[in-house]
């Protein structure tokens, strides 16, 4: 959002100073035109930004009429403020204002205006923006993008049920609960946030069942001391990628391979960092793509540009950071799944 503001309040800038084709004859003075409206727009909107970045959380309980009252009053005393400043100090460096600048009283107005005029505009684009993308389409686009998670281990489940029934009939019984489990999360709906701790118990009981095929070439590392279980998260967002590492990372070993599991608080950002072996075949960074292009279309659906999904080799080993706004549960549920370990 900031990185769009400062494009739109620049682009509109330049659009008004193209406008006055007079100054296009004159160089000199068109650069400094340039200088003394971008000496005073910048320090304007960072400032004004960070103030209503500060303000948000006041104001966002109001009603609407309010939130635009403050939202529109704020940039407009900032933008008049730093024009008061500035012009000051432009005048205090010239031997004769009076013969070259209007009055002071004018330009603190009119920057004012101009003020509320452009965050009106940037806050209504906005506004469509969002509207764009809820609640039909961007519901029906998060449906369409969960129908596409067809895990692979879910057959392969049932294959290693079928093995086990003969030789060790409890174990079978305990993967069968934990595939049900995992179906019953498959099926939730995909507009539906669920707590951090949920999806790492989802996670966990998918790692529990790929042990038993490809034991002992699993090895499976969590490092979640510092994480928040409430946070909340789009359904089935982490179970692809740890998919993609035990599919592309340790299926294709002899040996054991690590695959390292870490969620930490970094601020108010949620940051998940796995990383699995390289494949000597190099699939892995080619099998990737699919699974991660889903993640990164969800999070931006769900986060906008709030979310972060980075991905690459480092050294022999494959490495994932995704990092998404820490936005926790309003109440925790009194009643929590929770992993059996002997199941």
């Amino acid at each position: 959002m900031f990185l769009r503001t400062v494009v739109l309040v620049h682009l509109g800038a330049l659009a008004m100073l193209a406008a006055s084709s007079s100054l296009w004859f004159d160089m000199h003075r068109l650069v400094d035109t340039l200088f003394y409206l971008l000496s005073t727009l910048e320090p304007a909107l960072l400032i004004g930004m960070l103030a209503l970045c500060l303000a948000r959380r006041t104001v966002n309980g109001l009603r609407q009429r309010y939130q635009w009252f403050w939202g529109l009053l704020i940039p407009a005393v900032i933008a008049g403020g730093t024009q008061m400043v500035i012009g000051n100090m432009l005048r205090a460096g010239t031997s004769s204002p009076g013969e070259h600048w209007p009055p002071l009283w004018q330009e603190v107005l009119a920057t004012a205006l101009c003020a509320v005029l452009v965050a009106g505009g940037v806050y209504r684009y906005f506004r469509l923006r969002g509207r764009a993308y809820a609640p039909s389409f961007h519901e029906a686009r998060l449906q369409a993008l969960q129908a596409r998670i067809r895990p692979h281990f879910l057959f392969n489940s049932l294959n290693t049920v079928l093995g086990l029934i003969r030789t060790n009939p409890k174990l079978a019984e305990s993967t069968l609960e934990n595939l049900a489990d995992l179906f019953r999360v498959f099926m939730r709906d995909a507009r539906e946030l669920v707590p951090l701790d949920d999806e790492v118990l989802t996670c966990r009981e998918y790692l529990a069942i790929e042990k038993l095929r490809l034991a002992p070439r699993l090895e499976v590392r969590w490092q979640i001391d510092g994480m928040p279980g409430d946070a909340l998260i789009p359904s089935l967002l982490l179970q692809p990628l740890l998919e993609n590492a035990v599919h592309h990372g340790i299926e294709p070993r002899t040996d054991t391979g690590v695959l390292n599991i870490c969620i930490t608080l970094v601020g108010e950002r949620v940051r998940v960092e796995i990383d699995n072996p390289l494949s000597a075949t190099g699939a892995s960074r080619r099998g990737n793509q699919m699974a991660l292009s889903n993640v990164r279309e969800r999070l931006e659906l769900q986060y906008d540009m709030a979310a972060e999904l980075r991905t690459g080799p480092q050294g022999d080993r494959y490495h994932v950071l995704l990092e998404f706004p820490y936005r926790k549960e309003r109440r925790r549920r009194d009643v929590r799944r929770h992993f059996n370990p002997d199941r």
